[in-house]
């Protein structure tokens, strides 16, 4: 039966897929580290050189997730060893949970609730929150995400915007250069971009006073996309209206300025984690694992 190894936790339903073909183990229990050709990873825990050096005759990464930043791509590539991720699966819920977090933030779901679970309810007047009709959404990355993302807020009737490094003319949206004019225009602000050098802290001070008081700023990408102490010091100041957060900076070590916050929510990278996503996340790796295995037999 064929090793692969976990570079780091994966998913229960991902581990007892692979279980029933392959022998999984951690990389520091392999027995025979020099004969591994595939390792399975996520993209949270992501692989690095070290760990790729240790697997000399590593073929193959399968990554349960779409976003590839901890992977050491540049190692990879040196040493041709492929690395298979499930972007694909996660699009449709991610883009889902953009919407959920859209409601969420604006009509203050979750303050609502807590409102109610504190027996505040009858005491005093829950504050008004923000109507959703009328809004006008930017998008940060118009790739799968976002376009998805974009279809499912012209389905709401709202305007959509997007900002991209280039105009994508089959998009039918309005186009923005620059993000301090998308986030100056819209009431919504999602960003759908990938972790990149280009995009790292992309969003600051200057994008943040350009989307302004009553703005909300959704975050589905990457925690590096947002220069994190500048968005704290926006929400306490008044800044911007709300933020409804999926991503982080150091996750799963949120800054704890954020927790304090009541005009933010926190979701725990989240957007991806449903029953149906994790089984095709799952069917993906072990088809792409059987599928290297089975070449290396009859090749």
């Amino acid at each position: 039966m064929p090793t692969i190894v976990n570079l780091g936790p994966i998913p229960d339903m991902l581990e007892r897929r692979l279980r029933a073909r392959f022998e999984v183990c951690p990389i520091a229990q392999a027995e025979a580290p020099e004969q591994i050709e595939v390792a399975v990873t996520t993209s949270m825990v992501g692989a690095s050189a070290q760990q790729m050096a240790r697997l000399p005759r590593l073929q193959l990464i399968l990554c349960n997730g779409a976003g590839l930043d901890r992977i050491d791509l540049a190692e990879a590539a040196a040493r041709h060893i492929e690395v298979f991720n499930t972007a694909d699966a996660v699009t449709t819920d991610t883009a889902d949970y953009a919407v959920a977090l859209l409601y969420a933030a604006k009509r203050r779901v979750t303050q609502a609730d807590r409102f109610v679970r504190a027996g505040q309810w009858g005491k005093e007047a829950f504050t008004p929150t923000r109507r959703v009709s009328g809004s006008k959404v930017g998008i940060v990355g118009l790739g799968k995400i976002g376009t998805l993302v974009a279809q499912r807020m012209q389905g709401l009737g709202l305007e959509v915007g997007y900002h991209t490094p280039r105009p994508k003319p089959a998009a039918g949206l309005a186009y923005f250069d620059h993000i301090e004019q998308l986030a100056a225009w819209c009431d919504v602000l999602v960003l759908c971009c990938p972790a990149t050098p280009a995009t790292d802290r992309l969003v600051g001070s200057r994008v943040l006073q350009a989307l302004g008081s009553t703005g909300t700023l959704i975050n589905i990408s990457r925690g590096s996309v947002v220069a994190e102490d500048d968005l704290i010091q926006a929400l306490g100041q008044g800044v911007i209206a709300a933020a409804a957060l999926d991503v982080f900076a150091s996750e799963p070590a949120v800054d704890s300025r954020l927790a304090t916050l009541p005009n933010v929510i926190l979701s725990p990278h989240a957007a991806a984690i449903t029953v149906e996503t994790r089984a095709e996340m799952a069917a993906l790796l072990y088809q792409r694992a059987a599928a290297h295995f089975q070449a290396g037999l009859t090749g």
